[in-house]
């Protein structure tokens, strides 16, 4: 079997593209080191990653951050590692595809912003309303990203999965652990 056909492992260095509904390219991550793969979802972390939005523009990311993705939820979630706590930024999106390119999801514009102090903001509600109607999202779509942001504040406000300071720890120890081998060799 080839690495392609099993997906990226553990140590592995992948892309990440978004895209819009109409199937234009949104943003670009470029070598983001993936910590764990599993059947339905990838665990990676950004750290000084290089990221091109649709315009060309180019900026680096400025502190590590915890990716996850599932292939059966429509969100990802980015937890930031600051020195104030972790933030987090949750992408209302399609499940991921993991193809030989890249790790790749459609971005329906609503965000959830989760600050250190535990605070919640849904982001970009004009914005997700003006690209529904120009890209006619539908009534099924809107049913499951409206769906999934009830999941997604339940995940928060239970602190499961990457919203556990414990799951912060743990993937971002890993993480270093990961460095200190490559620095090692």
């Amino acid at each position: 079997m080839t690495r392609e056909a099993r997906g990226p492992k553990e140590g592995d260095f992948i892309t990440i593209k978004s895209y819009k509904h109409d199937g234009s390219l949104h943003r670009t991550w470029r070598d983001t080191m993936v910590l764990k793969t599993s059947e339905n979802a990838v665990i990676g972390v950004n750290d000084h990653t290089l990221v091109t939005e649709d315009d060309g523009r180019r900026w680096v990311t400025r502190e590590p951050a915890i990716v996850y993705f599932h292939k059966h939820y429509w969100f990802n979630i980015v937890a930031m590692i600051r020195d104030n706590g972790v933030s987090y930024y949750c992408n209302l999106a399609s499940p991921y595809v993991m193809d030989k390119e890249a790790l790749k999801y459609i971005d329906y514009d609503l965000d959830v912003k989760v600050f250190p102090d535990g605070e919640k903001r849904l982001l970009d509600v004009d914005e997700y309303e003006d690209f529904s109607q120009r890209w006619h999202y539908g009534a099924e779509t809107d049913r499951i990203l409206k769906a999934n942001v009830l999941t997604l504040v339940d995940w928060i406000n239970h602190q499961k999965g990457p919203f556990s300071q414990a799951y912060v720890d743990l993937w971002y120890q890993r993480y270093q652990e990961l460095l200190r081998r490559s620095n090692d060799q």
